[in-house]
């Protein structure tokens, strides 16, 4: 099996500390951090190898000013595509955007800048988003003749809807600022995105990795399901969750600590 210190990264850069905190950063400054095929094979790999390398959590950045500006347009244009060829890419963003979303790693997004059309789609496939005072959202695709491909029809418009997603894309505008927390876009507004992603990621480390992965992959299988199903499948992860070791020994932590605050009359 590979590891992580295996993979020959050009476009991403990948660091994990002694607590077991990953730090995956875009790493294309120069282009606003767009995506790339290469870059987008890359993310796969990462986001395959994370669950499998300790990794009890992972803090998502970019390099320079802006997260990411999405798709790369420039590559796009030269690779003149066909339908067939560009309907492929697209599954490949779903490919890495789905290890992201249900591998079961808590992703925390530090946003700032530039968070558009694919950016967006990379965004909305972590399970937090803590965005800065330059953040800015949008969807520009319908400006530029184009259609979402990475799953903004799916994630983008389940975190704010679909008339706002529909507005965003047909008349190019963007969130910002509290707004932005308002609509769903981002759960955090902070000054330093980072410092906050890091303090919410090292306090998801220090939670039972069997809860967290469920918490960060059972969550969205569920959403799949009819309600039927997902009550079904909920208590079945439950099952398994609730009565592991880890939670037993919180259980009786709590409750001790518990009866020695109530004490008799």
């Amino acid at each position: 099996m590979r590891n992580l210190s295996d993979l020959k990264l050009e476009n991403l850069a990948v660091a994990v500390d002694d607590d077991g905190i990953a730090t995956v950063s875009l790493n294309r400054p120069t282009k606003r951090n767009a995506l790339d095929a290469a870059t987008i094979e890359e993310l796969v790999d990462v986001f395959s190898l994370l669950p499998r390398a300790g990794v009890r959590a992972c803090v998502l950045r970019g390099e320079g000013t802006h997260f990411s500006a999405g798709l790369d347009l420039v590559e796009h244009y030269h690779a003149d595509r066909s339908a067939a060829d560009f309907m492929h890419v697209c599954m490949r963003w779903h490919e890495a955007f789905n290890k992201m979303e249900y591998g079961g790693v808590p992703v925390i997004a530090a946003l700032k800048g530039a968070v558009v059309g694919g950016g967006l789609e990379l965004a909305s496939s972590a399970h937090i988003r803590v965005a800065d005072q330059t953040t800015y959202f949008g969807l520009p695709e319908g400006q530029r003749g184009l259609f979402t491909g990475g799953g903004a029809t799916i994630r983008v418009a389940d975190l704010i809807g679909k008339a706002r997603m529909i507005d965003m894309m047909l008349s190019g505008r963007l969130y910002r600022g509290q707004e932005a927390v308002d609509v769903g876009l981002a759960q955090y507004l902070v000054e330093d995105s980072e410092a906050k992603a890091y303090e919410i990621a090292r306090a998801a480390a220090q939670n039972p990795p069997l809860s967290n992965f469920a918490i960060c992959s059972a969550i969205s299988h569920m959403q799949n399901m009819s309600a039927l199903d997902a009550a079904y499948a909920e208590a079945v992860v439950a099952g398994v969750v609730n009565t592991q070791e880890a939670a037993k020994a919180r259980l009786e932590a709590f409750a001790k600590g518990t009866a020695a605050k109530v004490k008799p009359e």
